[in-house]
Formats: structure tokens, C-alpha cells, sequence
């Protein structure tokens, strides 16, 4: 078959039109199917399709309802032969509008399911299994109950749903099993594996959330890493029973989920590539800002394209990582207001204050002075009940030394942060007394 079938399935469309034109539309429809068929051989899927539909328009002037919806169902399976999926969809979503005028209740029924059905397999691999659904869902209202709970084609369309969202490879076990039932067309056939070999991967693919500890401060950037293994997906490239070899995936976006109190700061640039049967990790700074009951992080949802045509989704679980306040920590510093000599009383001054982002609380000091200088007036112990975030006090004492030197002053510190810890410091300050 070449060329001269060419020429024929030429000839038998031009036939056809003119033969429309003259609305001669039973003779049109046969040269259009004609046509289709001998295209369809050739694998000029376009030109199949086209003839195909023009087909199904001459029957419909005759209200040849089962003779327009097979024709409809080859044309979407010529649009299938050359990837034009959402093409297909149209096609078959089409046909549905012609199925009320089918006379017995059974034609019906099984039309209804099967072009509601080809729809969704269509809308899966394009990553619209959302969409097919929806259609399905309208569908199940003009089926027969119990027809409708006993099609094998709803249950492909219900296996295919569950092992998605529940991440259940015996779900599509099942599918493997039945599949001699569908009684697919060899498009169709060719689309229903392609949907199992999406969800199939979907499944197989492993990724992962993970953090390098599991408690951070508030102040503290938490390094995040997303891992991806394909390395599973050999199993079922090396499967015949698909006929699918995974050439790349592409991630083109991801969408981050978190808690109100983290933000994003660093994250990969998309879309990346990967070669299936390796593991990838893609790293992530998240930076928190305030406490909540319920601190998480994801899960994130990134959008995969299958070699340049197939699109997928891929759900990582969620993480809770353990968020507190920072620890505080309280800077002193002293000041002597007047000269210190010596017989002579001065002014000394202690200045505390919170530059850290936690909160001080139950804040004990306790001063010691060497015994050359003789306090006149004020305490040596002194007690906080807090110091918020650039909160400060000052604190003074009049000293009167005895005798010139160089002596040093301590000062003892503790005080608990918003968790109850403990915390615990020494300083020490030098002062000069002169005569």
C-alpha cells in the first residue's frame, strides 16, 4: 500500500464532497468512510480524522445515530494514533450528545460509558484526570444503576482514580488483570496502557521531604531537601506489556505548601530535567518567623511532563518540624559617672539590655566588688521579672574607694528563657582607682 492507495484515498474524498455538495449524504458518508479507511492504512491519522468527521456529518442528515457514533470513535482513534489526546477528547465528548438518540436502552448505557470513559483516559495522561471525572460524573446519572456499578470500564476509570490518590499499586494490578476485557479499539488500547503506565510511575517514583534536625529557633534557616528516586522506574521500562520506554521527565513547576509562619527564601529553578533510573536532590531554605501550634511544611505538588508529551503528578509527604524562641541572651555593660578616687564616692552604673530575638525572664544578678571598695549606697543582688527584645535597665550604686589599684568587678547572672531553661553567664569588668 502506497502511493496509488494514496491517490485513492484521495479520489474517494473528493468523490465524497462533491457527492455532499449534491446532498447525496448516504453515498457521501460511505466515500468519506471510504476514504478514512484508506488513510487510516497509510497512517495519515490527520487526513483519517478529517474524513472520518466529515463521514459522520453526511449520516447525520440520514439520523444514522449508531453508524455516526462508530465513526466518531475512529476519528478520535486517528487523533490518538498521532498524539493529538485532547483532540480525541473533544472527539469522543462529541459523540456523547449523540447517544440519547439511540433506540435501545442498552446501546445507550454502553455508549454513554464508553466515550465517557475514552474521555478520561484521554484527560489523564495530559494531567486533567480532574476533568474526566467531572464528565463521568454527569454520565452516571443517565446510566442504569446497577449497569453503571458493573462496567468494566467504570471500574478501569475507578482503579486508575484510587491508586492515584491513595498510592495503591494493587489497584492497578487489577487493571493489568482485566485488560483483555475492555475490548478497546488498538488506539484506545494503546491509551489505556499509556494511562497505566502514568499512574504506574506516579506510584513507583519516591520522593521525600527531609530536614538535618528536628528542632530550630525562630531565627534559624531551616535547610530543607526534596528528594526524587526514579530509579524504580526500570521495572516497568523493561516491561513489554506496556511497550513504553521513559526517555525524560521534566519537572516544570512546584507548588509549596506551608504553615502561615515559614516563608521560602531559596528554592531550585524549574523546569529541571531528569534522566529516569537516578535519584535527585533538589535543596530548599525555609525561614520561620513565629511560633504556632501547628508548624508544617508541605506537601508539595510538582507538575511532571513524560517525554515532552505526558503529564503527571508527584505528592511528597508532609514534615513537622519542632520550632522555639531563640535563646536570649542579655549584654551588660558599666560606667563610672564621676572620676573613682580614692576617699572620694562616685556614681558606678550598670547597663543591661535584650538584643537578642528570645525573651529574658526571672533575671538574677549579683554583683562582687573587691573589698577596696566600700559600698555606700544601693544593692548588690537585683531581680527582673523580664527583658523583652531590645527591652533594657539601668542600675545604680554609689562606691567609695579605699586605696588606689587596678581591681576587677563581677557580675553573676541567670535567668530562664520562654521554655524554662535555665541559662547562666559571668562577667567581668576592670576599674582603675586612682589617688
Amino acid at each position: 500500500m502506497g502511493k496509488d492507495s494514496l491517490v485513492k484515498g484521495q479520489n474517494d474524498y473528493l468523490r465524497a464532497e462533491q457527492l455532499y455538495n449534491a446532498k447525496q449524504y448516504k453515498k457521501s458518508g460511505k466515500s468519506y468512510s471510504l476514504a478514512a479507511n484508506t488513510f487510516l492504512k497509510l497512517k495519515e491519522y490527520e487526513k483519517a480524522r478529517k474524513s472520518f468527521i466529515h463521514a459522520a456529518k453526511s449520516f447525520l442528515y440520514l439520523k444514522k445515530f449508531t453508524i455516526i457514533l462508530d465513526l466518531l470513535r475512529k476519528a478520535g482513534s486517528a487523533a490518538l494514533f498521532s498524539g493529538e489526546f485532547l483532540e480525541a477528547q473533544e472527539i469522543f465528548k462529541k459523540a456523547i450528545n449523540y447517544v440519547p438518540h439511540l433506540r435501545k436502552l442498552e446501546d445507550r448505557n454502553y455508549n454513554y460509558i464508553l466515550f465517557s470513559s475514552l474521555s478520561y483516559l484521554c484527560l489523564f495522561v495530559k494531567g486533567k484526570k480532574e476533568k474526566g471525572l467531572e464528565l463521568i460524573k454527569k454520565i452516571k446519572k443517565k446510566v442504569e444503576s446497577a449497569y453503571f456499578k458493573e462496567s468494566i470500564l467504570i471500574k478501569l476509570v475507578t482503579n486508575l482514580t484510587v491508586a492515584i490518590r491513595d498510592n495503591n499499586d494493587k489497584k492497578l494490578e487489577k487493571v493489568e488483570i482485566d485488560f483483555e476485557c475492555y475490548e478497546f479499539l488498538e488506539a484506545e488500547e494503546k491509551l489505556a496502557k499509556l494511562a497505566l503506565f502514568l499512574a504506574k510511575s506516579t506510584i513507583l517514583i519516591i520522593t521525600d521531604l527531609k530536614i538535618d534536625k528536628e528542632t530550630y529557633s525562630t531565627n534559624e534557616i531551616i535547610e530543607l531537601n526534596l528528594e526524587i528516586d526514579t530509579k524504580p522506574l526500570t521495572k516497568i521500562s523493561k516491561n513489554n506489556f506496556y511497550d513504553h520506554v521513559i526517555k525524560e521527565i521534566n519537572i516544570l513547576k512546584i507548588g509549596i505548601t506551608i504553615s502561615e509562619n515559614l516563608t521560602v527564601q531559596k528554592k531550585p529553578i524549574f523546569p529541571l530535567q531528569c534522566q529516569p533510573g537516578k535519584k535527585y536532590h533538589l535543596d530548599f531554605e525555609i525561614k520561620p518567623y513565629f511560633q504556632v501550634d501547628n508548624t508544617f511544611i508541605g506537601p508539595f505538588l510538582l507538575t511532571c511532563e513524560m517525554d515532552g508529551k505526558f503529564l503527571f503528578f508527584l505528592k511528597t509527604p508532609a514534615i513537622k518540624p519542632k520550632l522555639i524562641s531563640p535563646p536570649p541572651s542579655l549584654d551588660i555593660s558599666t560606667k563610672n559617672l564621676r572620676p573613682p578616687l580614692v576617699n572620694k564616692t562616685f556614681p558606678f552604673e550598670i547597663f543591661i539590655e535584650n538584643n537578642s530575638e528570645g525573651e529574658a525572664l526571672d533575671i538574677n544578678f549579683d554583683i562582687h566588688f573587691p573589698e577596696q571598695l566600700k559600698i555606700i549606697r544601693g544593692t548588690t543582688k537585683k531581680q527582673i521579672y523580664s527583658l523583652r527584645k531590645k527591652e533594657n535597665m539601668t542600675w545604680e550604686i554609689q562606691l567609695k574607694p579605699i586605696e588606689p589599684g587596678e581591681f576587677t568587678i563581677q557580675i553573676n547572672m541567670k535567668f530562664k528563657d520562654p521554655d524554662e531553661n535555665i541559662i547562666e553567664d559571668i562577667k567581668n569588668f576592670p576599674l582603675s582607682i586612682k589617688l
